[in-house]
């Protein structure tokens, strides 16, 4: 099947503190383009996808490092337009042991978060595409981000086009302002075809806690969210359990209406960066569903891009289908 990916959301620039320093320890800063959903594109594109990204940067040259980082991923940039505001931008301290990680946000006053619905061309960007994908950090943004988020989803509505929403709960984000996330959240799931999300997600939308345990809660959430939303046909999540900032474990779950499959832990050890790697497992499972693979494979897919992307520096994913093919849970000695 033919066709494009669109991606919308902001695109933002990381400034990372080297060798697991502080901020005021400091006097260096490592940059990188990143942001949820242009992570999301940057995948699929080296996984060999057709994609385009919807945002607004500034016309500065912060926006020109984002649209250039873009497309040296192979991400298209039709839907990306300029505006007035700044770079959306966060701070990243890198943990270390068992000091996790710390991330500060200085976005207020984006050219994206200041932007309008009439600042995008919703109907183009979707003309031919299979698929959305947006997250629920923009409708966090305010009430602009809402109004964006709600005309995303209603131009694929409009042109069918298939929708993947990714949770992407951000506390912070609605909590500064008079926010509504539930009934807000709940309007874009029920137009969602894929889910990317876990049980607390679900809790959150619905209103309940699950009493099971496990993979038992799990899909007892699941079945409650596909009772809830009827067009929903997926729900993808990982199990992470951290033992420290450099080893995670990590298991892979995919939720169809029938049945779910969720893979064995990966024993992921010596992290170089933890920054984007659930929107590697995002990227991974979508490759297999646009490719129309099965439950298993998905959780297989996405499970492996996102211990792949734990490997590389920066929010962006750039390993590409024989290297996803070739990964191994058992790891191996170098390829020749």
């Amino acid at each position: 099947m033919t066709g494009h990916v669109t991606c919308f959301g902001e695109v933002l620039i990381r400034f990372a503190t080297p060798d697991a320093r502080l901020v005021v320890q400091s006097d260096s800063l490592d940059m990188v383009v990143g942001g949820a959903e242009a992570n999301v594109a940057s995948g699929l594109a080296a996984l060999g996808h057709e994609v385009r990204m919807v945002t607004r940067l500034p016309a500065n040259p912060l926006g020109d490092k984002a649209r250039a980082a873009l497309g040296a991923a192979g991400v298209g940039l039709s839907g990306v337009t300029s505006g007035p505001g700044r770079m959306g931008l966060y701070f990243l301290e890198t943990g270390a042991g068992l000091r996790p990680s710390a991330i500060t946000y200085d976005r207020a006053g984006s050219a994206f978060a200041q932007s309008a619905v009439q600042d995008f061309d919703f109907a183009a960007a979707l003309d031919g595409a299979r698929l959305l994908h947006l997250s629920g950090i923009t409708p966090a943004l305010g009430p602009g981000g809402v109004a964006l988020a709600k005309a995303a989803v209603r131009a694929a509505q409009e042109a069918e086009v298939p929708i993947c929403f990714d949770g992407n709960y951000r506390a912070l984000l609605w909590e500064s302002w008079d926010s509504n996330p539930r009934e807000i959240l709940t309007e874009l799931v029920s137009a969602a075809t894929v889910m990317i999300g876990n049980h607390r997600d679900i809790s959150l939308l619905l209103g309940k806690t699950f009493s099971g345990d496990g993979e038992d809660r799990r899909r007892e959430a699941a079945e409650a969210a596909f009772a809830a939303f009827p067009n929903l046909q997926v729900i993808a999540s990982t199990a992470r359990h951290v033992v420290n900032a450099g080893h995670h474990r990590i298991a892979a779950r995919i939720d169809g209406r029938d049945h779910a499959v969720q893979t064995a832990e990966a024993d992921v050890t010596g992290i170089v960066d933890r920054i984007g790697t659930g929107d590697a497992f995002a990227a991974g499972v979508l490759h297999k569903w646009l490719e129309g693979a099965d439950l298993s494979a998905m959780a297989d897919a996405g499970l492996a891009y996102t211990v792949l992307k734990h490997s590389l520096h920066g929010d962006m994913s750039l390993i590409g289908k024989a290297e996803l093919e070739a990964f191994s849970i058992a790891g191996g000695d170098v390829r020749r």
